[in-house]
C-alpha cells in the first residue's frame, strides 16, 4: 500500500501545489488504486505520476467544495477517452450523483463504463475478502465525510522448519497450507495449517479525512490507524480563523494523532499563505512537537505505508 499526493493546497491551485487529491495504491493486495477527492486539474497531476486511470475502480470524494471535486468530470471523462472500460464505483455526500450527471450529460461526455454513483451519510460502506471501508461524519461548513480504510489481518508465514520437520517440500501443498487448509501426505498423516502457519499479519488502517474542524467523528475514524491524513490549513496563531472557516491547525492536527493512537501523521490542505515547502515548515515544527512522527505531504510524494514490526 502506498499513498500518492496528487494535490495538497486549500481552496485553489497555487504555482507550487494543486489542490485536493490523494491516491491509494494497492499493487500487491488487489492491483488497483483508489482515489480520494478530485480537485481541478487532478488528471493533470495523474499525467505527470505513475499513476494509471485504467487501474482506477473506486473514488471516495469527502464534500462538495469545488476544491475537491471540480476535476471529476473530466476525469472520467477522460478515462472513457483512453479506452478504459472496467466499472468504477463513486462514494459521496448526497448532491455527489447529481453533480456528476448534470456534468456529464450537459457536456455530452461519454463514459463508455459501468459508473455506480453511492451516495452516503456515513457507516460502513464496502466490504470484500480483503478490504472494509467506512465513514463517519466530520464538522465542516458543507457536509463533510473521513474514510477509514482497513486492511484485513492477513496469514502467518509457513514455518519452514515445521514443515522440513513432516518430511513436506515446497510445492502446491505449501499453497493449500498457506490458505488455511488441511492436508493429507502420502503416508495418510494430515497436517492442519494451525499447525503451521506463523502468527497472522496486522492489517493496516488508513484514515483520510475531508476538511473539519476537531471533532467526535475524527477520533473515531483515526483510532489506532497506521496512518493518518489530516488536513492543517492554518498554524495555530490562526486558530481563530480556521475555527471560524471550520478547519483545523497543524497542532490541532497533531493533537488528534497523539489523542488516538496513530502511528504516523501526513499534514495537507494548506492554505496558500504558505506559499512553498519553506514556509510549510513552521506548521511541521508546530505539529511535531506535539507528535513527532508527522510528515508534511508534498505534490507527487509517493510515502509507503509499511506494516507494523
Amino acid at each position: 500500500m502506498e499513498l500518492y499526493f496528487l494535490g495538497t493546497n486549500a481552496g485553489v491551485p497555487t504555482l507550487q501545489r494543486n489542490v485536493t487529491s490523494i491516491a491509494l495504491r494497492m499493487l500487491e493486495e488487489r492491483r488497483s488504486l483508489w482515489l480520494f477527492d478530485c480537485g481541478e486539474g487532478t488528471q493533470h497531476q495523474i499525467l505527470k505520476s505513475p499513476l494509471k486511470l485504467s487501474k482506477l475502480d473506486k473514488i471516495f470524494i469527502t464534500h462538495m467544495h469545488g476544491d475537491h471535486i471540480f476535476g471529476l468530470p473530466g476525469l472520467l471523462s477522460s478515462r472513457g477517452a483512453q479506452g478504459v472500460t472496467s466499472p468504477v464505483t463513486i462514494y459521496g455526500p448526497p448532491g455527489i450523483k447529481t453533480f456528476i450527471e448534470t456534468t456529464l450529460h450537459i457536456s455530452q461526455s461519454r463514459v463508455p463504463y459501468n459508473m455506480e454513483i453511492i451516495e452516503h451519510t456515513g457507516g460502513m460502506l464496502f466490504e470484500d475478502s480483503s478490504f472494509q471501508v467506512e465513514s463517519a461524519k466530520l464538522d465542516h461548513r458543507a457536509e463533510s465525510y473521513g474514510y477509514r480504510i482497513v486492511e484485513k489481518d492477513l496469514p502467518g508465514s509457513l514455518d519452514l522448519k515445521r514443515l522440513e520437520a513432516f518430511g513436506l517440500k515446497p510445492g502446491p501443498l505449501y499453497g493449500k497450507l498457506k490458505r488455511g487448509e488441511s492436508v493429507e501426505l502420502e503416508d495418510g498423516q494430515w497436517i492442519h495449517a494451525s499447525d503451521v502457519l506463523l502468527t497472522p499479519k496486522k492489517g493496516r488502517v488508513v484514515t483520510i479525512l475531508g476538511d473539519t474542524r476537531p471533532c467526535e467523528g475524527v477520533k473515531l475514524l483515526a483510532k489506532d490507524a497506521d496512518v493518518l491524513v489530516h488536513e492543517a490549513t492554518f498554524m495555530e496563531d490562526l486558530s481563530d480563523l480556521a475555527h471560524e472557516y471550520y478547519h483545523s491547525t497543524a497542532k490541532q492536527a497533531a493533537e488528534a494523532a497523539k489523542r488516538n493512537g496513530v502511528q504516523a501523521l501526513f499534514l495537507t490542505h494548506f492554505s496558500s499563505r504558505y506559499k512553498d515547502i519553506e514556509h510549510l515548515q513552521p506548521l511541521l515544527k508546530e505539529a511535531q512537537e506535539v507528535f513527532e512522527p508527522t510528515r508534511l505531504a508534498e505534490d507527487f510524494g509517493l510515502y509507503p505505508i509499511n506494516r507494523r514490526a
